[in-house]
């Protein structure tokens, strides 16, 4: 299937390892421009030299989203050395495990700056560019946790209900622009977040007990999923067959999450 991204400038962020260095392989392998943030420089230019040795043009540049002028000196650098800007993913955020009693202020403050208000920078930056397009594609990353409250993930649970519903009101904000804007819930994904997590709370089993443990108890399919399988959907998202969509939230969680 052609997805029609040829040609299409891509803005990745969180682009350097993971998830979202998997989205900006699949976009470029798709025929996308892409640039890609980070706040390693070592890991954002290594990430980038692997698409470059694919045969993508890349754009990278170390940015902290949860700084507002990082975030716009990133989407005009990369406007500049992609020509513009089609599609832009939000999906820079880590997990931060804790309940309602173990979070303190600053870990509330955080997980909101780096989840929802990198959302809303990243997204404020890019409209102008898009507008000048005559369209273009904010794609979000969430987790199905947004819709299904998990204490034990206390602060992501309330943060990602507002990121789907930021993701909502733009879509109706912004479809007089063309700009479509879809949320994806991911799951339980292998990436280094998870690894992380692992080694916090079970280091005396080994990752993949970790994870065939808390699969066996929360994914219908049994197993946690890969970072192709959730950039395949954002691809498709971000392409040319997707142009009827806007304002959805599409679960890649394994049928994670009990709620209709």
């Amino acid at each position: 299937m052609d997805l029609g991204l040829a040609g299409r400038r891509a803005l990745v962020t969180g682009g350097s390892k993971g998830l979202g260095r998997a989205i900006a392989a699949e976009l470029a392998a798709e025929g996308a421009s892409v640039a890609i943030c980070a706040r390693h420089d070592n890991e954002v230019m290594a990430a980038a030299e692997s698409l470059r040795r694919a045969g993508g043009i890349v754009h990278a540049q170390v940015a902290d989203v949860t700084d507002s002028a990082q975030v716009e000196g990133f989407v005009a650098r990369s406007a500049e050395a992609l020509g513009g800007v089609d599609i832009l993913v939000n999906n820079a955020g880590r997990a931060h495990p804790g309940n309602f009693e173990t979070l303190k202020d600053e870990d509330w403050q955080a997980d909101i700056d780096v989840k929802l208000m990198s959302m809303v920078r990243c997204s404020r930056a890019v409209l102008p560019h898009m507008r000048a397009a005559g369209g273009g594609r904010i794609i979000n990353i969430g987790a199905v946790y947004a819709k299904y409250p998990d204490p034990a993930f206390f602060a992501t649970t309330v943060v990602r209900a507002s990121c789907q519903n930021l993701s909502k009101a733009l879509a109706i904000q912004l479809a007089r622009d063309n700009i479509l804007v879809n949320l994806v819930n991911i799951g339980f994904v292998i990436t280094p977040q998870w690894q992380n997590i692992h080694a916090k709370r079970a280091p005396q089993i080994t990752q993949e007990e970790f994870f065939a443990q808390l699969a066996k108890e929360e994914v219908p399919l049994g197993r946690f999923g890969r970072d192709d399988e959730v950039a395949g959907v954002v691809a498709f998202l971000a392409g040319a067959r997707a142009s009827y969509i806007t304002g959805a939230a599409i679960d890649v969680a394994g049928g994670m999450g009990k709620y209709v």
